[in-house]
């Protein structure tokens, strides 16, 4: 029987993994890639039922609900946004609670449930408007869907984004969980991991938007969505039947009380003096993770007062935390100025699944007699993405490798900084484009190729490539172990913020340029600036993450036996933990300066 945790658990279970009956486990028998593989399945069916929403919805609201093209485009970045929003109470729930086991288990079956719901939603005719001819779309006479016509297709959406954000928070964390980091030949698999993670999940979005668009627009949107509902429920059925492989580590109660616990007696301890050493901080001795002198002022969370130490009440995490609690809170704290950053790169990227779309539409999209879905276009996104994924890992990782001496070639921040060049120069590229496609459209009225598109799908597909695992690997690499499922929901919050603040920015745009900017027909509309402002935006939030990136500390592991004669452990800068927390006491007590 899966264990499960009833509350918060001690610090002595921290990290401890187990097979699915309880026992410790055999590593000939559970993990590795098979065990990867099967849970990855998960997250392939998921971006399948999601890229096949995501990347044609805005169509179906355009042409079969006839709502607004700025309407229909904060639908679909509301549905994106709380999908990776509602990934922080997936890991909250896998750390807390349920393990990211049942966590995923439960998430991929809401989801089949919310992509069957979305099937009903658009075959049933009356959930649907009157058809609305050219003529008096041209006149904008068409009679847009009610609320209770779109009640279903939310109700559908939501539950769609309850179930995929449980399992974007979770599967790539008990993935993880397959490898060893501290067996040598299971570390080096892991490496690889999260690169491989995101190729294979591609592949399922490749799918999705060039077959199952094509099914949506030229045989139906239920035998679209319904083929999606299908691969998800056999999803579920691979997940469960590969327990027995599987590697679990217990969760460790809700992360999110250790936290809050720190902050606040940290404050109630705000005017008690520091301690002369670090080391006499509550726990000091036993902690698991390096001291740092950042943040020094939760440092008073972890101080024994006298009424503590007479009653013998150092382990009552209500009166004092410990150190180790403290550097745990310090490390997420630790995170936020990189997750601010990555906001803009998703707000950029979220074009990709509205106004590109509805360039589409309007260009000309035939191969010889054959008109190719507007939302197909979105597949050399994924495309650009697999190619730039193959080439990290056979190409600019082992060249990064020799030149750097470093195992992981080039670092997750630096990535994330490649990854949001190539989003600044996408929106210069959608800028130009459409620019000249609504001059040459108005003067010449000429339909140019929607082939010129590419250039934005490339270079936000090249910059996703990069940002996407750069962002993944940095919040998992740099949180603590008990709180992985919850820092990959907070990787998920910045794609979530990224989509709402597209939305933001639509409403704001639509409103000050009197709507003339964003105009259901874009030929009238100047969505060139649009893009620009996007442009210029990305630039100034890339020197801010410059900033912050040069000033971000990598987490560090205390060696796990120091007495045994094994290399000390070393951070990305070269230097020892014990040069560096050395360091950091003498800064603890004013010895030298930070």
């Amino acid at each position: 029987v899966l264990v499960e945790s009833h509350g918060e658990k001690d610090d002595s279970n921290e990290g401890t993994v187990v097979d699915f009956r309880g026992n410790p486990v055999d590593k000939s028998k559970t993990g590795g890639w098979l065990a990867a593989g099967l849970i990855l399945g998960s997250e392939l069916s998921e971006r399948i039922c999601v890229m096949g929403i995501s990347m044609n919805l805005v169509t179906y609201l355009v042409g079969d609900l006839h709502i607004s093209a700025a309407k229909s485009a904060t639908i679909v970045t509301n549905f994106m946004g709380a999908l990776n929003l509602l990934g922080l109470l997936g890991g909250f729930l896998a750390d807390a609670k349920l393990g990211r086991y049942l966590t995923v288990a439960l998430s991929a079956s809401i989801t089949a449930l919310g992509v069957i719901l979305l099937t009903l939603a658009t075959t049933i005719p009356s959930m649907r408007p009157p058809y609305c001819d050219d003529y008096r779309r041209k006149h904008h006479e068409c009679i847009e869907a009610n609320g209770r016509q779109l009640a279903l297709l939310y109700a559908a959406l939501y539950t769609t984004a309850l179930g995929g954000g449980g399992i974007k928070s979770n599967v790539s964390g008990f993935g993880s969980d397959q490898f060893d980091v501290g067996d040598p030949k299971e570390e080096k698999a892991m490496i690889f991991f999260f690169n491989r993670f995101y190729f294979g999940i591609s592949l399922g979005s490749l799918f999705a938007v060039i077959v199952l668009v094509y099914i949506q627009d030229n045989v139906g949107r239920g035998w679209g969505y319904g083929i999606s509902a299908v691969t998800m429920v056999i999803a579920v059925a691979v997940l469960i039947c590969g327990t027995p492989w599987y590697r679990f580590k217990k969760p460790q109660g809700s992360p999110l009380t250790i936290v809050w616990r720190v902050l606040l007696l940290a404050l109630k301890k705000k005017n008690q003096p520091y301690p002369s050493h670090p080391s006499l901080l509550n726990d000091y001795d036993n902690r698991k993770v390096p001291y740092t002198p950042r943040f020094k002022f939760l440092d008073k969370a972890a101080i024994l007062d006298d009424n503590c130490a007479a009653n013998a009440e150092k382990n009552n995490p209500w009166l004092v935390s410990t150190v180790t609690h403290v550097e745990e809170v310090k490390m997420v704290i630790k995170l936020l100025p990189i997750w601010s950053t990555c906001i803009l790169f998703w707000t950029i990227y979220s074009q990709m699944t509205t106004f590109t779309v509805e360039q589409a539409t309007i260009m000309h999209r035939k191969i010889g007699s054959f008109v190719i879905p507007a939302g197909s276009f979105s597949a050399f996104l994924i495309i650009s993405i697999l190619l730039f994924t193959s080439l990290n890992e056979k190409v600019f990782v082992p060249l990064a490798r020799k030149i750097t001496h470093n195992p992981q070639g080039i670092t997750s921040l630096q990535r994330i900084g490649i990854g949001l060049v190539f989003s600044v120069a996408a929106m210069v590229g959608a800028a130009i484009i459409e620019k000249e496609r609504r001059e040459i459209a108005v003067e010449k009225e000429v339909k140019i190729s929607a082939f010129w598109l590419l250039v934005q799908f490339f270079l936000v597909g090249a910059g996703e490539a990069f940002a996407y695992v750069g962002q993944l690997e940095f919040f998992i690499r740099e949180a603590p172990d008990r709180m992985k499922s919850m820092s990959t929901g907070l990787f998920l919050s910045t794609i979530s913020m990224g989509f709402f603040v597209s939305s933001l920015l639509v409403s704001i745009v639509d409103h000050v340029t009197n709507r003339n900017w964003l105009r259901n027909n874009l030929n009238k509309g100047k969505l060139n600036n649009f893009y620009w402002l996007l442009a210029v935006l990305g630039f100034l939030n890339f020197l801010v993450f410059l900033i912050f990136a040069s000033r971000h500390q990598y987490k560090m592991q205390l060696p796990i036996e120091p007495e045994s004669g094994e290399k000390e452990l070393k951070g990305l800068n070269g230097e020892t933990i014990q040069d560096r927390e050395k360091k950091a006491s003498l800064q603890a007590v004013g010895e030298v300066e930070p």
